[in-house]
């Protein structure tokens, strides 16, 4: 979230000197942002790069391609790649590019200040531009199709599933007898107005607009976001040379809560913490370099009110990708506060990584 331009006087990223230390980049390294948006961890990635690394980018938006292509075709720099693909397609990507392994990788999850301020876009509920939200205009369905489309049942799972809003079933309901009556929510500040009036007057006093819960559902199930980060981050573990970092911000619990697990089961030992002699396939393979989260500081916020929500968490590859168990199965369970991936006697391998 908030990636901006790649020129110097572009505003910063959201934890931008933190992100980049914890990638601890190495000059003739090899590396990916997954997440281009408009450069700005990529230009201080190639910054900290030798002539001999490499940084390859991807998005999925056309926009920010085309915007990191201009860029490269002024720049020259050959240290620097862009693909016009998603995050979770990095296996076919590293593949097209003649890579098996690479020494860092940085997810910048969310969307960008470029894609919210534009209300042609559709991701905001202050604009007034089109229900599309897609972060590739050029494929697949639209936050107005599931509006169009989607019965009471399955408005309020989206809502509640991936927005967290307690009133989900109202906000449905609306939104169904509107589009029965005739003159269905067709626009950004529609939405906005209806979510508001459905929800009771004691719960639009506090928290914020009572839509934003609603935009962000959407914008999840139209672009899928927490699927393609299930998938990704298993693959981003695993394309992580020995000592190759990974380095995630999140800026909602849901995606943080994906990020979070499948650290949690890399850093953990399978074996009994009594056991004598841990056998290699039972040792972590990752260790954490944050302590739980961080979060934006009170200068940031200063700075920047969009880092409220952001959660930043990496870890570093302690063992051979192909000798370390995958990360990808089902969610560990637990009561609330458990330490995802953690059995009772095992111990987290965990560091602090030095800015």
């Amino acid at each position: 979230m908030d990636r901006e331009g790649l020129s110097s006087g572009a505003h910063l990223p959201v934890l931008l000197h933190e992100a980049v230390a914890a990638l601890a980049i190495r000059p003739d390294g090899v590396y990916v942002d997954g997440t281009f948006g408009r450069g700005g961890h990529s230009r201080h990635i190639l910054q900290a790069l030798g002539p001999k690394g490499r940084l390859l980018a991807l998005d999925r938006d056309p926009e920010a391609v085309a915007a990191a292509r201009a860029w490269k075709q002024e720049s020259g720099d050959a240290r620097f790649e862009i693909v016009h693909a998603r995050f979770s397609s990095l296996d076919e990507v590293l593949d097209a590019h003649g890579l098996t392994h690479i020494d860092g990788l940085l997810l910048d999850l969310g969307i960008s200040s470029p894609q919210v301020d534009d209300p042609r876009r559709g991701f905001s509920f202050t604009g007034d531009g089109p229900l599309d939200m897609r972060m590739d205009q050029s494929a697949g369905r639209t936050a107005q199709d599931i509006l169009d489309t989607a019965d009471e049942r399955e408005l309020a799972r989206i809502l509640r599933d991936y927005g967290e809003e307690r009133f989900a079933s109202r906000i449905a309901a609306a939104i169904v007898r509107r589009r029965e009556s005739g003159d269905p929510v067709a626009s950004t500040p529609d939405l906005a107005e209806l979510v508001r009036q459905a929800v009771p007057a004691p719960a639009r006093r506090s928290g914020g607009h009572p839509a934003k819960r609603t935009f962000q559902a959407l914008r999840i199930a139209v672009n899928a976001e927490l699927d393609v980060l299930e998938r990704a981050v298993p693959r981003a573990l695993n394309s992580l040379r020995v000592g190759g970092r990974l380095v995630v911000e999140s800026y909602q619990s849901l995606e943080d809560r994906i990020v979070k697990r499948a650290l949690a089961h890399g850093a953990t030992s399978r074996a009994p913490q009594d056991l004598p002699v841990v056998p290699e396939a039972d040792r972590p393979y990752l260790e954490l370099l944050t302590n739980g989260a961080e979060k934006a500081d009170a200068r940031e916020l200063d700075h920047n009110p969009r880092s409220a929500p952001v959660r930043l968490r990496a870890a570093v590859r302690l063992r051979p990708a192909d000798h370390a168990p995958s990360p990808e199965g089902p969610a560990p369970t637990g009561g609330r506060g458990a330490d995802p991936g953690r059995r009772s006697g095992q111990r987290t391998a965990r560091r602090r990584h030095r800015s």
